[in-house]
């Protein structure tokens, strides 16, 4: 088994199936530009012999499936097919809802019963603005029949000042009256944002405002979260849950055990790391030579994670899953 001094190992595996988005949010894509899927994309059969891999050289129990967004990648059916069939704990996925209601029969027959969608707004012209595509209507239907069809759903929200600071409420009680569990998502220095400090603190919202704006209206109780949870839960008595993802406020990196695979075939350790490891030539070796190897590299992304609090880095987060 893979440890680190601090205890910590890698448990989460969330793979990017592509880097492909249809949207181009502001808090990402800062010149507007949809991302597509890059050309040397593995396969589908590649990525899921990956994750095998991982199961095996890492212990890996637990998976979630992103992007960019992974309802527009073609891979999306073969993948879930595969990784349905290799005993994890839980698989879950994270999109941005706008294709939830089209691909919800190929979601549900693939076992999929948990998953997060990106909801920044519940205004259609700010949702319009914020994203730079989709149709916010389209979004909220689709939750409602994943909804329907026993599907538990998290919303993700990230907080801007000046953009949708006044949708926390709105969005907070849509969640609640709907048994979907809110989670607000601290702003993240990467991309654009690592090396542009001012823009990030124009933007920046914490988790001390969050608090003090949901507290004006509800009493809140601290609740129990997993040891190595990126959220700070609270429960609001008699009407449900929500999260705060306090990079910034309350670092989670003591504890973290997620490890990334990109759809490129890159492993990274840490998102406040530039260092990833290429396993993608690995992934077409037997397994007596690929796991020894792999082995090594997980190694090393592990020395690769921050040991006390998230610093920012310049990926782009689509580039290797939220």
């Amino acid at each position: 088994m893979i440890v680190d001094r601090q205890g910590r190992q890698f448990r989460n595996l969330r793979v990017s199936l592509t880097s492909a988005c249809n949207y181009a949010c502001t808090y990402c894509v800062p010149n507007g530009k949809r991302l597509v899927a890059a050309q040397d994309e593995l396969s589908a059969e590649a990525m899921a012999r990956g994750v095998a891999y991982l199961i095996e050289a890492a212990g890996i129990e637990r998976l979630r499936i992103t992007g960019g967004e992974p309802l527009v990648s073609p891979k999306l059916e073969t993948f879930m097919t595969a990784v349905g069939q290799m005993g994890l704990a839980d698989i879950s996925l994270t999109t941005n809802g706008q294709l939830l209601a089209k691909k919800l029969p190929l979601l549900v027959d693939a076992g999929i019963r948990r998953i997060n969608v990106s909801l920044d707004t519940l205004d259609a012209d700010a949702f319009r603005s914020i994203a730079r595509g989709g149709d916010l209507a389209t979004v909220l239907s689709g939750m409602d029949q994943a909804r329907a069809a026993g599907i538990k759903i998290k919303v993700n929200m990230v907080p801007l000042r000046g953009q949708n600071l006044d949708q926390v409420m709105p969005l907070l009680d849509y969640c609640l009256e709907r048994g979907y569990e809110l989670r607000f998502i601290e702003l993240m220095r990467m991309g654009h944002l690592a090396s542009d400090s001012n823009a990030f603190l124009q933007q920046f919202v914490s988790l001390k405002q969050l608090l003090s704006q949901i507290g004006e209206r509800y009493e809140y109780l601290q609740a129990d979260a997993p040891v190595d949870a990126t959220a700070v839960r609270y429960e609001i008595p008699g009407r449900g849950y929500f999260g705060v993802i306090a990079n910034e406020s309350v670092p989670f990196c003591r504890t973290c055990s997620r490890l990334r695979l990109s759809s490129t075939g890159w492993l990274h350790g840490c998102l406040s790391s530039s260092n990833r490891h290429y396993v993608g030539d690995l992934l077409d070796k037997p397994r007596h030579q690929a796991l020894p190897a792999l082995q090594r590299l997980l190694v090393k992304a592990l020395g690769d994670k921050q040991e006390v609090a998230f610093s920012g880095g310049a990926t782009i987060m689509k580039i290797i899953g939220g």
